[in-house]
């Protein structure tokens, strides 16, 4: 039954997101955390951190991940939990892949139309809000730890501040990860 959810959960978040995997990050979390309750809210952070690790498209790799790990907390095996990745995977793409075929011949066969552009402009800004949203969902107790003085909450502040400044003045994401990484390596090591 897991897999038959799993298909048509994300077959929904493919079809109803607009403007990308950051944008479907707040629907994702929604579906697998609330609504179905497939993985904790510290799960979801953990496989969203290794999604924006991973190479790929961020929403695609939250969907393989999160179609893996839902299916092993229901009590299957990780051979089952690799269908339902792929499953997830899958799911996500089949509907956007195909709206997009379409609206790439209907958008050539309507260049230059007023109304054609102005949805697009309203579109856009969605898009930013959605963003926003995923964002403002990720500034959590789980992300952040509990507010205080700990190692951990402090850590993550000055992380957080540091790479979005540090994002502002263009250093490359590559970069800002591995600080990151070297820095959570050396302050929980002592």
């Amino acid at each position: 039954m897991v897999f038959l959810q799993l298909f048509w959960t994300f077959l929904k978040i493919g079809l109803f997101t607009f403007g990308g995997g950051y944008a479907m990050i707040a629907l994702i979390q929604n579906e697998v955390t609330v609504n179905h309750a497939w993985l904790t809210s510290q799960e979801f952070t953990d496989i969203l951190a290794i999604s924006q690790m991973t190479p790929g498209p961020v929403g695609i790799n939250t969907a393989t991940y999160t179609g893996y790990t839902a299916v092993l907390n229901a009590g299957y095996g990780s051979g089952m939990a690799a269908l339902g990745a792929l499953i997830a995977s899958s799911a996500v793409i089949l509907l956007p892949v195909a709206l997009m075929i379409a609206a790439v011949i209907l958008i050539r066969k309507m260049q230059g139309n007023k109304d054609v552009e102005n949805i697009f402009r309203f579109l856009r800004m969605t898009v930013v809000g959605l963003i926003a949203a995923a964002a403002l969902q990720l500034l959590s107790v789980d992300s952040f730890g509990e507010p205080g003085w700990s190692l951990q909450f402090v850590l993550s502040v000055v992380i957080f501040v540091g790479v979005f400044f540090l994002s502002l003045k263009r250093v490359s994401p590559i970069f800002l990860i591995l600080g990151a990484g070297v820095l959570g390596l050396v302050a929980y090591a002592f």
